[in-house]
């Protein structure tokens, strides 16, 4: 069985072991695939694992033997699925590894946002502090948490886990989903329409899927909904946001602050007016990196394989 890894090294850079995946068949491991060599590194393989590099209709063509595509991510749209489908291929994911990196993560850019941490001990390095007259200064307005509201849009697992952390800080939580069917998954998160999460948080956060829906769901309109001292946060897939616009509202004051793990382009090679924006944190999507979420997406994804094997695939996407 020829089992080729497309772009590994995002998930494993030499911290984690292959071995699990070796013992499956014959593994070959690339730290990445550039667009012109996809077909011929994919090409004799029966399975093959991706993270980000693309599996188009017109790739998957030239694949005839292909028999498996697992996606190292939760996310699946590089892979044309229903292509797969039709011609085949089991396509499976890699659901939930990454909960509690993520929603540890947005808590990190939000405070940030509250307290300025780096921008505060960049000051003190500089020697501000040792020649202030002060025992206490602050260069930028200090915020806590408590008592503000939390507004979540997609209550996922992600969404779950965030809303349990901010209910720790002692926030009001609401929550919009696109199935706001039955009671909410904890008793102290209240289901609200998106125009209401949107007119009355503190801070939104974004965990919802990219869909052709929710693409530039924070738009201009949505933004106007927004208080003008509210955060945002990103943890989820860029294209969520229309870029233009949100520099723009945190440039004219429309919006206190934005903390963002995830671009539309990614590296943002051509630019993104979100770089130059006033108050906005940027991080070069690693919310779900941490050791352990790593870990557990290689275990999940050989559990995949292992599953296809046996013939009782298991996380499928359709």
């Amino acid at each position: 069985m020829k089992i080729t890894v497309l772009d590994g090294y995002a998930l494993n850079p030499g911290d984690l072991s292959w071995s699990g995946l070796e013992r499956l068949g014959d593994v070959t491991v690339y730290d990445r695939t550039p667009a012109d060599l996809i077909i011929e590194r994919a090409r004799g393989s029966e399975i093959l694992l991706t993270n980000k590099t693309p599996l188009r209709k017109e790739t998957l063509a030239e694949l005839p033997g292909l028999r498996y595509i697992g996606v190292l991510a939760t996310g699946y749209d590089v892979v044309d699925a229903k292509e797969a489908s039709e011609r085949g291929i089991v396509v499976a994911n890699v659901p939930a590894y990454s909960t509690d990196s993520v929603a540890q993560f947005v808590f990190a850019m939000l405070l940030e946002l509250c307290h300025h941490v780096g921008r505060h001990d960049e000051s003190v390095k500089r020697g501000e502090w040792t020649s202030s007259i002060d025992f206490s200064y602050w260069r930028t307005p200090l915020l806590e948490l408590a008592g503000k509201t939390f507004g979540i849009i997609g209550m996922g697992r992600i969404g779950a886990r965030t809303a349990e952390i901010a209910a720790a800080f002692g926030m009001k939580v609401k929550a919009y989903t696109r199935r706001m069917e039955g009671a909410p998954p904890h008793a102290f998160i209240e289901w609200a329409s998106l125009d209401d999460v949107l007119e009355t948080s503190d801070v939104v956060s974004l965990h919802c899927p990219l869909t052709p829906d929710t693409e530039g769901l924070i738009d201009r309109r949505a933004l106007s909904r927004m208080k003008p001292s509210a955060f945002l946060i990103n943890t989820s897939r860029g294209k969520l946001l229309v870029e233009q616009d949100v520099a723009d509202a945190l440039n004219e004051g429309r919006l206190a602050g934005a903390a963002l793990d995830v671009l539309s382009a990614e590296p943002p090679r051509n630019g993104s007016p979100l770089l130059t924006a006033k108050n906005c944190v940027i991080t070069p999507h690693i919310a779900w990196a941490t050791q352990e979420a790593r870990q557990r997406l290689l275990d999940a994804a050989v559990k995949n394989v292992e599953a296809f094997l046996k013939g009782k695939s298991i996380n499928v996407v359709r």
